[in-house]
């Protein structure tokens, strides 16, 4: 509510028994006022003051209230919708929705989480309508034909931003998922990765036992999804962690460049210690890239805001891997149907208004 302040102001006549008025210029006079003539003066002025105060505030009033303000709200004082935009924008953690780490949520929420993924198996697929591809599958599909050739080069970042934001867009749209996406930061059980949660056959991704992949890379070959345990040097039973380690990590955050960022092996580790169809370019087969990539996706966010010089549009680097052109922000990420295609300028702010969603 708006409100009127106004001053509250105190007349004092003092009023001398006698007094003098020396007039300036030489000429000089003593007036003398009776009693009676001073008492006269004082009341008249009062008695215009009770008069004309009130009939001064109310013109100020009128004038405030002419001017579009109003001290009471009424229905039709309320602006139309999309009349006016509010000049304070709500803070991001209300505006845009928050992808959190898959620890942190409730079983309830992994629970539908895991139902919307379950969904997507079920629903026709949205690139190839006659047959019997499910809208699921068009991920490794996508990803086998276009993303691996982001791959070594500088849109591999941005082209996987959007790529996450499709998935996320299509369990909304397609099975009514209203949460964000979650991640598995592997940072927090890097010495012994193969205990984390996100492998519980309860709490995690146990429900997924028997999906079958229809493709190996680009290969027709349905197959059981697979998925297995190994270190760099090939010994089978455990994921070595030293390029995933807190440490490791802080070091990739600590760098530089953009290249230098999108060049670091925190990407590899994950995909050649599960091996499987994670080690492929279908991986999206593998419901667990999506939480691998949106952490590898939060990192990035998470570089972006250390350079402060640089802003949100730090980027640089080679179109593909294996070419000698170099990559700009007009760039196109093509998504070959499955979304519109945008420009990499469009997926640098998570914020922003296309994507709109926060770590």
């Amino acid at each position: 509510m708006w409100t009127v302040n106004s001053k509250s102001q105190q007349y004092e006549a003092v009023a001398a028994d006698e007094a003098e008025v020396k007039v300036e210029g030489g000429f000089r006079g003593a007036i003398e006022n009776s009693r009676r003539g001073r008492r006269t003066w004082v009341l008249a002025a009062l008695l215009a003051t009770v008069i004309l105060l009130p009939l001064l505030i109310g013109a100020g009033y009128y004038i405030y209230q002419s001017s579009g303000h109003s001290d009471t709200y009424t229905e039709d004082a309320s602006p139309e919708a999309g009349d006016v935009k509010s000049d304070i924008s709500p803070p991001p953690s209300t505006r845009c929705k928050q992808r959190r780490e898959w620890r942190t949520i409730s079983l309830q929420d992994q629970q539908s989480y895991i139902s919307a993924v379950l969904c997507l198996l079920s629903q026709p697929s949205i690139l190839t309508t006659n047959s019997n591809q499910t809208t699921y599958s068009d991920f490794p599909r996508i990803h086998s034909h276009i993303g691996f050739n982001t791959h070594n080069s500088a849109p591999f970042l941005p082209w996987h931003r959007y790529f996450l934001h499709v998935y996320e867009g299509t369990q909304r749209s397609k099975c009514g998922y209203e949460g964000g996406l979650v991640y598995w930061d592997w940072t927090l059980h890097s010495e012994a990765l193969e205990h984390s949660p996100v492998f519980d056959p309860a709490a995690g991704y146990g429900p997924f036992v028997g999906i079958t992949a229809e493709y190996h890379d680009v290969k027709y070959q349905p197959h059981c999804l697979s998925r297995g345990f190994r270190d760099t040097e090939g010994r089978l039973g455990h994921i070595d962690w030293r390029d995933v380690s807190p440490e490791s990590i802080g070091e990739v955050l600590a760098l530089g460049s953009y290249e230098e960022f999108v060049g670091s092996r925190m990407h590899d580790a994950i995909p050649f210690g599960l091996g499987g169809d994670f080690e492929t370019f279908t991986a999206p087969y593998d419901p667990l890239f999506f939480l691998h990539y949106t952490q590898l996706d939060c990192l990035w966010w998470l570089w972006q805001q250390r350079q402060p010089e640089k802003g949100l549009l730090a980027y640089s680097g080679h179109k593909h891997g294996h070419s000698m052109e170099m990559s700009s922000l007009d760039d196109t990420i093509n998504m070959q149907g499955l979304a519109p295609n945008v420009k990499i300028r469009d997926v640098m702010d998570v914020e922003g208004e296309l994507l709109c969603y926060t770590y």
